[in-house]
């Protein structure tokens, strides 16, 4: 089953972040004009995530348009209402900053573009081949995870209820 496909406005920027970092393809560029958002929505299939009004209802685009300026309740939201099935999550698996796909990158593939401290403590390392950011298991890992595992339960105690 393929994984859901989203395009962001710029008035869900860590909407879109925490969506990557989840592992979900997400469009976000912050200065793109609502007709490029629109037909980016329809030419990749995506759902359109929004707080734009104007962009509420649109013909021949699937809009969920996000109610919360948290982004807690917005990733409820889109988990409960596009919905979005969080079994399908791959967590760091994409680049939170440009939305490439990371692919497992060496230590001497990457000793120039990580801190000292980090080169010496870390073994693996995943880089962005789009924007060659570099990833690493820090401690907002378990952050991460720990927020990924609170939304799937949450989700079940939802639908159960």
């Amino acid at each position: 089953m393929p994984l859901p496909r989203f395009v962001a406005d710029c008035m869900v920027g860590k909407l879109a972040k925490w969506l990557r970092a989840f592992g979900f393809d997400v469009v976000y560029q912050p200065f793109a004009e609502d007709r490029a958002l629109l037909r980016a929505a329809r030419e990749r299939g995506a759902l359109l995530l929004t707080r734009d009004t104007g962009l509420r209802y649109v013909e021949g685009v699937r809009v969920l348009f996000i109610l919360s300026d948290h982004v807690e309740e917005q990733l409820r939201q889109v988990v409960l209402e596009a919905p979005l099935d969080l079994a399908l999550a791959q967590p760091l698996t994409r680049c939170t900053a440009c939305n490439g796909e990371l692919l497992t990158a060496s230590r001497n593939e990457v000793w120039d573009r990580v801190p000292p401290f980090i080169y010496l403590t870390h073994e693996r390392y995943a880089a962005c081949p789009d924007c060659a950011r570099v990833y690493w298991a820090g401690t907002h890992v378990q952050h991460l995870l720990d927020r990924l595992a609170e939304l799937r339960a949450r989700a079940q105690r939802e639908e159960a209820a």
